[in-house]
């Protein structure tokens, strides 16, 4: 399970979210196991039972004012209440000035104290979208990622069975390398998968019997991009005259990464086929998905058309004769 440390959070997002650290250390006794956060109001309160400790707690203008209208003790106890439990740290929104037992207890319990000078929903949803991208569900798989004519396709298949051969011949026609031999997938959201390569490969890739060469530097920048959103996977495998192979396309078939479904195309390989510009085939045909246009649903409902125009004229052909 990914886990994220306050201290990252500071080192990566101080600019970005205006944070300032309260406390004399960022080392916290808890991690960040969650993307969603909480506002402990409730909890200030006296109502802990649905208090969320694990998460990122977030004290806006509401929480604090709160605490600005207790006596002393109350104030102190209320505080003491939200650090019997272990949380991860404490964020406080608006630039808003805390009671001194706050960082106090931060100090004491090594539980982070940081403050930022920008509203608390703007904030929050800045920071959840961080928090998002950090604990997404996430898999690695052995391929290869084009961004061809703006769709990523997925390029799969056993090893040897030219997927680095393939989108090596996709660059040179114009296409773009995201990641070659392993794919890092990352899912957003429910349905959105997005594909990386490895920072230390970045866009090397390894040709047999010609080794490891550079895209970016043999091509240009234009040739490589970081990340591409997925969007089909092309499943290459060698032909067998034993395999029923889809010929009309009418029938889609998905595949499943990441309980995402996107669509499957399975293209058979054999010596002489031209691998790449079937792929292009695949990209365009799935922008014209994308546009409403599905070319074998079209074809079968001129098909039926025609085949229908037959039967009625050679019906009153009968009809006539009679």
């Amino acid at each position: 399970m990914e886990k994220l440390t306050a201290a990252r959070l500071f080192e990566e997002q101080q600019a970005d979210l205006e944070l300032e650290a309260l406390t004399e250390s960022l080392a916290s006794r808890r991690d960040i196991t969650v993307a969603d956060v909480h506002r402990p109001g409730m909890a200030l309160m006296g109502f802990v039972e649905n208090f969320l400790p694990e998460r990122i707690q977030i004290l806006g203008q509401t929480e604090i004012w709160y605490l600005s209208t207790l006596a002393d003790a109350a104030r102190d106890q209320a505080i003491d209440r939200l650090f019997k439990y272990p949380i991860p740290c404490i964020i406080v929104s608006k630039a808003l000035d805390i009671p001194p037992r706050i960082v106090q207890l931060g100090n004491e319990q090594q539980v982070p104290v940081l403050r930022t000078s920008k509203s608390t929903t703007p904030f929050i949803h800045q920071l959840t979208a961080y928090l998002d991208v950090i604990f997404a569900p996430q898999t690695t798989v052995h391929g290869s990622l084009v961004d061809v004519y703006g769709v990523g396709l997925l390029f799969t298949g056993r090893s040897a069975i030219g997927k680095s051969e393939c989108a090596l011949d996709l660059v040179e026609r114009g296409h773009r390398l995201v990641a070659d031999d392993v794919v890092f997938i990352k899912r957003r959201g429910m349905s959105v998968l997005i594909g990386y390569g490895n920072q230390m490969l970045q866009h090397h890739m390894e040709i047999r019997g010609v080794g490891i060469i550079d895209l970016a530097t043999l091509f240009g920048i234009r040739a490589v991009r970081m990340r591409k959103r997925i969007e089909v996977e092309v499943r290459l495998k060698r032909w067998s005259d034993d395999e029923d192979y889809d010929r009309l396309g009418l029938d889609e078939k998905p595949t499943t990464i990441l309980d995402a479904e996107i669509p499957l195309v399975t293209v058979p390989v054999i010596p002489g086929k031209n691998i790449s510009v079937v792929a292009e085939v695949i990209a365009m045909n799935f922008l014209l998905r994308v546009y409403g246009y599905r070319t074998p649903e079209e074809f079968n409902r001129r098909l039926q058309e025609s085949m229908q125009k037959k039967f009625e004229a050679g019906r009153f052909e009968d009809e006539d004769t009679e």
